[in-house]
């Protein structure tokens, strides 16, 4: 009886010896899979920020470092007034063209969320924008604006008699991008608006309708404050990559007339890559990064916000 008690504790205690190894083993099994991770956060995103921030306090000309300059290239932000134009162009560019895609791809969201023939062939054809590469749509829209013999110029002076200068006046350059711009990303805010609405319950709906809801109704106080969390998150999405914006301007008018569309990274290429003011273009990298940060914080809170809101609704 004591043998058989005794194998019986022994058993108990090499089972609980095996648990205790495979639970040591767990941590480090779960340290092995994340390691790829961090490599790669430490390489690609920490290195490259802390080796920013030494060439941005650094006179750093033509590949050599001849010197420790402190923020000077952060003063030199503050009185730089080509960077300061090419702030306000590329103000002009964001809020232009991130305004006109939330509006355009929610109401195209909106429309294609209903029921009609050829519902799914409108759908493919409404995202094709999305996997053109920014470079060559540059390219394929001088051939559009061309101000000659271009497809849109012919069509204006054909029924209006308009000749636009598109892409050799300041400010229809600009609007040119921003157009191009609106082609590409409109089938981002419509894709995601049009994948939000399909998850929207249809029973608050048919409640609302029964009660006497009309369309402007039904859309007022459900589908916008539903949608309001998605609709802030597109906001967020669509708003880092305007102020990052690089190849449309590059490929369509290398930033000109003058510097009329020359936007902040287009600037930022410049300094470093044509006058080889390496520790200035970094200064101005962290400006960008600064800008793009608090927005982003900023917009943070108001989507957790709205989360929090409608759970507790």
């Amino acid at each position: 009886m004591r043998a058989a008690e005794k194998r019986v504790s022994t058993a108990g205690q090499a089972a609980t010896l095996a648990v205790g190894r495979q639970r040591a083993r767990r941590p480090t099994a779960g340290m092995f899979f994340l390691l790829p991770a961090v490599v790669w956060i430490l390489l690609f995103t920490i290195f490259p920020l802390i080796y920013a921030l030494y060439t941005s306090l650094h006179a750093y000309r033509f590949g050599r470092i001849s010197g420790f300059v402190g923020i000077q290239n952060f003063q030199r932000l503050f009185q730089d007034s080509n960077l300061h134009s090419t702030l306000i162009v590329t103000l002009q560019f964001v809020v232009a063209s991130v305004t006109i895609e939330m509006v355009l791809g929610f109401a195209l969201a909106l429309l294609v969320h209903r029921e009609f023939r050829l519902r799914g062939l409108v759908r493919t054809a409404m995202i094709l924008p999305l996997f053109a590469t920014p470079v060559a749509i540059g390219y394929l829209a001088i051939t559009i604006f061309y101000e000659r013999n271009g497809p849109i110029n012919m069509l204006l002076y054909s029924l209006f008699r308009l000749d636009i200068p598109w892409l050799s006046h300041p400010t229809w350059a600009l609007v040119s991008i921003i157009l191009v711009d609106i082609w590409q990303w409109t089938p981002f805010v419509f894709l995601i608006s049009l994948a939000a609405l399909q998850t929207l319950p249809d029973e608050l709906y048919e409640a609302a309708q029964i009660d006497g809801a009309g369309t402007f109704g039904l859309f007022r106080y459900i589908t916008l404050p539903l949608m309001a969390p998605t609709l802030w998150l597109i906001l967020l999405l669509r708003l880092v990559e305007a102020f990052k914006v690089f190849d449309i301007p590059v490929s369509l008018t290398l930033g000109g007339p003058g510097r009329a569309t020359e936007v902040f990274s287009l600037f930022t290429y410049r300094t470093a890559m044509r006058f080889f003011d390496f520790g200035y273009a970094a200064a101005q990298g962290f400006l960008l990064l600064v800008i793009v940060m608090t927005l982003v914080t900023l917009l943070f809170r108001r989507i957790q916000h709205l989360y929090q809101e409608e759970a507790r609704w």
